[in-house]
């Protein structure tokens, strides 16, 4: 059973975690204001080493991987031909960072993913058959911001514990509500003709249809990327103003082991909605699934790599807008 004393420990060590708290709240602002007036940021001696792929990419774009292997925490970076500006790390960016994870270089909807699937259909069902396809698609996923179904769908994701954190905890029922939609902005499900060259995807050469969608962990996963984003922010008051979204939480404090789970919880929940997507379409139009391809691009990964100076080591690699080469 915990005791004042443990309570005051947490407290001390994670202040910006207890500034809601009704019993903490006046001693945890306390101590973030001291840590304001005594921390100055400190940048790295030499900027982490970073590669751009490609020519003439966004100048902001690159300024902001520029700002990223400025931090501490930061190991190398990356940028990718079609990046561009997003919150802190570019969409686009690949940053490595060691034992330290950073909410807004995962991107504010985490774990957002794509997934294709090859449908035993005839292509030229997409000009002959757009009433019977276009129908499925409307009926089997919903879209637009705040979309949801009347009759919630099943999927074991809602079995996981949710009780990770209080954030995640506290919004299961929504969660659930949205499983299998697909929201709004750039986030779309469409039919498309695939067309195979070799035997690498495991098809026979030529053309199918397939079914194409772009997609994350909906609000939920916005909501606990905006909670945590705040709180690395509070955590790192020395950071200056161009450096702000690029807070990070030590993976070794309750706050960045909290993030880490609910991350890979809405990887989990981010897939179920595309699983369900497609299910539900593959059999409102009763066709076979002949193949099935996926993974997402807003995430952190612990990986091991060879370092800029020939060492090897576990870094912590963030992927926006990016996702891994061997994927």
């Amino acid at each position: 059973m915990a005791t004042v004393s443990d309570d005051l420990g947490r407290v001390a060590a994670t202040p910006a975690a207890f500034l809601d708290d009704a019993a903490y709240a006046r001693l945890a602002r306390l101590l973030v204001d001291h840590a304001v007036a005594e921390r100055t940021f400190v940048p790295r001696e030499v900027d982490a080493p970073y590669r751009i792929w490609g020519d003439n990419l966004e100048s902001t774009a690159v300024q902001q991987l520029k700002n990223a292997c400025k931090l501490p925490v930061a190991v190398s970076g990356a940028l990718m031909p079609d990046a561009h500006v997003g919150y802190g790390l570019p969409i686009g960016g690949v940053l490595a960072t060691s034992e330290a994870v950073i909410p807004y270089a995962v991107g504010v909807d985490i774990a957002c993913r794509m997934k294709l699937t090859v449908l035993d259909l005839p292509v030229s069902a997409v000009m002959d058959d757009q009433t019977r396809l276009a129908g499925a698609l409307e009926r089997e996923t919903r879209f637009g911001i705040g979309a949801s179904f009347r009759s919630r769908r099943q999927h074991d994701v809602m079995d996981a514990d949710w009780r990770v954190t209080s954030v995640t905890s506290g919004l299961k029922d929504r969660a659930w509500a949205q499983l299998g939609t697909s929201g709004s902005g750039n986030h779309f499900v469409e039919f498309g003709e695939l067309a195979v060259f070799d035997d690498a995807a495991g098809l026979p050469r030529g053309e199918y249809l397939a079914l194409l969608s772009h997609s994350g962990s909906r609000g939920t996963g916005a909501q606990i990327a905006q909670h945590y984003s705040r709180l690395a922010r509070e955590l790192h008051p020395e950071l200056p103003r161009e450096l702000s979204n690029l807070a990070w939480l030590d993976l070794s404090t309750e706050a960045g082991q909290e993030y880490w789970a609910a991350m890979e919880l809405m990887g989990r929940y981010a897939a179920a909605n595309h699983a369900l997507i497609h299910a539900y379409i593959a059999r409102a139009l009763g066709v076979d699934v002949l193949l099935d391809i996926e993974n997402h691009h807003n995430f952190a990964w612990r990986e091991r790599h060879r370092l800029p100076d020939g060492s090897e080591a576990e870094v912590i690699v963030h992927r926006k807008g990016a996702t891994p080469a061997g994927a």
